[in-house]
C-alpha cells in the first residue's frame, strides 16, 4: 500500500507540471499576439479614427443647428453633382417611362463638420450620420417610383474631410417619365432625360451644378437593351421656374436611344409582305374556282387583321398615325382590293355568260335537222358542220320562210378563203382564253405587284 500511494502521488505531480507548462505557453503566445497587433496599429494608425470619444463630439454635431443650410444668410451654397449610371433596366412604350439604376454623388463644403487632423485623413460613415447633419434635398423631377437600395444595409456613404468638404453618395433606382414620339415607330429614335432639382432651396440658397461638366456623367460599358441601341449620354442644366416658389437649378441626364429594326422586320413587316404576295396568287387561279379564290382572300384579310391587332396591343393608344400603321394598313388595303378584284371578275363573268346565253337562245338554228341532231350554232358554222348537213334532203330541210324567221346560218363552204378560216379559228381560241382568264386578272398581275413595290420604295426612303 505505501508503494501504491507513492505512485499516485508521483503521477499527480507530473500532471501538475505538464499543465503549468501549457499555461505558461498560452500566456506567452497571447503576449506575442498583443505585441504584433499593437505593432500593426502603430504602423497604420489614423489619428482621426482613433478618437476616444463619440463621432458626434469630434464633428461637433451637437454644437450646431443642422436644420439650416451651411453659410445661412450668405450667398448660395454650391453643390456639385456627378452620376455613374449602373444600368438602364427597361424602356416601356406603353407606360412611356424608363427605369435606371445609378450612383448619385453630391459634393459641398460645410465648415461646421471640419475637424482637426494631422495627416489630412477623411472619415467615412454610413447612413446613420446622414440623419443628424444637413444634406442637399435633391429629388427626381417627373419620377414615378424611386428607392434607395437597402441590401444588406442602406447603400449610403458619407465621407467628411478635415476642411469640411463632404461627399454624399447613394445607390438609387428610379422610374421616370419619358415623353416619346411614335410617329416614326418602329424606325424611331427616342430622347429621354432624368431631371434633378432641389425641392426646397431656390437658386438664391443652393446652386446645383455638374461637378466636372459633361465628364460628370459616367456609364457602365456593359449597359445594353434588347430593343434599343444607346447612342449617347450627355448632361445639360438650366433654370426652372415655378410661379409660387421661384427659380430652381435643374440638372438633366439626357440619353438618346435608337430602336433595333430587325425584330420588327421579322415579326411585322415580313409577314405582312408575305400576306400581300399570297393574295396575288388568286390572280392565277381559274376564275370559275370560286371556293379557292374566296377562301384565299378571306384568309389573307383575317391574317392582316391579326397582325395589326397584335402590333397595336403592345403600343400606347396615341391619337396620331405611326409609321408601322401606314405600312400595315396599306398592305391591308392591297389584300382587300384583291378580294374586291375577284368580286368584280366574278360579276363580269356572270354578266358575260348571261348575255351569251341570251344570244344562243335568240340566234339558235336547227336548219331543219331532227331534234336528235340539232346543232346550236353561235353564228359561225365551220366547214365540217356544213359537210355534215350535206346528207339531208330538201324535204328534210326547213322551208325557206321558217329559215328567214330564224337566224341566217352562214355556212363556211369550201370556196371560202383560208384567211376567213384562220380568223374563225383565232376567234374560238381567243374565246377559250377569255373564258379561263378574265382581262382584269391579266392586268392585276402587273398592276398590284408594281404598285406595291413602288409604295415600298417610297416608304423606306422616307422613314429609314
Amino acid at each position: 500500500m505505501p508503494y501504491f500511494a507513492k505512485l499516485l502521488l508521483l503521477i499527480f505531480c507530473l500532471v501538475l507540471l505538464v499543465e503549468s507548462r501549457k499555461h505558461r505557453r498560452r500566456r506567452w503566445t497571447s503576449h506575442l499576439d498583443v505585441q504584433r497587433a499593437s505593432h500593426i496599429l502603430k504602423k497604420n494608425r489614423d489619428l482621426t479614427k482613433a478618437w476616444k470619444g463619440k463621432t458626434e463630439q469630434l464633428l461637433r454635431v451637437d454644437e450646431h443647428d443642422f436644420t439650416m443650410r451651411p453659410a445661412f444668410g450668405g450667398p448660395a451654397i454650391p453643390v456639385g453633382v456627378d452620376v455613374q449610371v449602373e444600368s438602364l433596366d427597361s424602356i416601356s412604350e406603353v407606360d412611356m417611362d424608363f427605369t435606371m439604376t445609378l450612383y448619385l454623388r453630391h459634393y459641398w463644403k460645410d465648415e461646421r463638420l471640419s475637424f482637426p487632423s494631422t495627416n489630412n485623413k477623411s472619415m467615412t460613415f454610413d447612413g446613420r450620420l446622414v440623419k443628424k447633419i444637413w444634406v442637399p434635398d435633391v429629388f427626381f423631377v417627373h419620377s414615378k417610383r424611386s428607392f434607395i437600395h437597402d441590401t444588406t444595409t442602406d447603400n449610403i456613404m458619407l465621407r467628411v474631410f478635415p476642411d469640411g468638404h463632404v461627399l454624399y453618395s447613394m445607390r438609387i433606382t428610379v422610374t421616370a417619365m419619358c415623353n416619346m414620339d411614335f410617329s416614326h415607330f418602329p424606325l424611331d429614335s427616342q430622347t429621354c432625360s432624368l431631371e434633378l432639382e432641389s425641392y426646397a432651396y431656390t437658386d438664391e440658397d443652393l446652386m446645383l451644378y455638374w461637378k466636372n461638366g459633361n465628364e460628370s456623367l459616367k456609364t457602365d460599358e456593359k449597359i445594353s437593351l434588347s430593343q434599343f441601341l444607346i447612342q449617347k449620354f450627355h448632361t445639360t442644366s438650366r433654370l426652372a421656374f415655378y410661379s409660387s416658389t421661384g427659380w430652381y437649378n435643374r440638372l438633366y441626364i439626357n440619353f438618346t436611344l435608337r430602336r433595333h429594326i430587325f425584330f420588327f422586320l421579322l415579326q411585322t413587316y415580313f409577314p405582312a409582305t408575305l400576306m400581300v404576295m399570297l393574295s396575288w396568287v388568286s390572280f392565277w387561279i381559274d376564275r370559275r374556282a370560286v371556293p379557292a379564290r374566296v377562301s384565299l382572300g378571306i384568309t389573307t384579310v383575317l391574317t392582316m387583321s391579326t397582325i395589326i391587332t397584335g402590333v397595336n396591343a403592345s403600343m400606347p393608344r396615341v391619337s396620331y398615325i405611326k409609321a408601322v400603321d401606314i405600312y400595315l394598313w396599306v398592305s391591308f388595303v392591297f389584300v382587300f382590293l384583291s378580294v374586291l378584284e375577284y368580286a368584280a371578275v366574278n360579276y363580269l363573268t356572270t354578266v358575260q355568260e348571261r348575255k351569251e346565253r341570251k344570244l344562243r337562245e335568240r340566234f339558235s338554228c336547227s336548219c331543219g335537222i331532227p331534234h336528235s341532231k340539232t346543232m346550236m350554232l353561235d353564228g359561225n358554222c365551220s366547214e365540217s358542220d356544213a359537210n355534215s348537213l350535206a346528207g339531208y334532203t330538201r324535204n328534210q330541210m326547213v322551208p325557206e320562210e321558217e329559215k328567214q324567221e330564224k337566224m341566217v346560218v352562214h355556212l363556211a363552204m369550201s370556196n371560202e378563203s383560208n384567211s376567213s378560216r384562220k380568223r374563225g379559228l383565232k376567234g374560238h381560241v381567243g374565246l377559250r382564253i377569255i373564258q379561263n382568264t378574265h382581262a382584269i386578272d391579266k392586268y392585276s398581275r402587273l398592276i398590284f405587284p408594281g404598285t406595291y413595290i413602288f409604295f415600298n420604295l417610297i416608304y423606306w426612303s422616307v422613314f429609314s
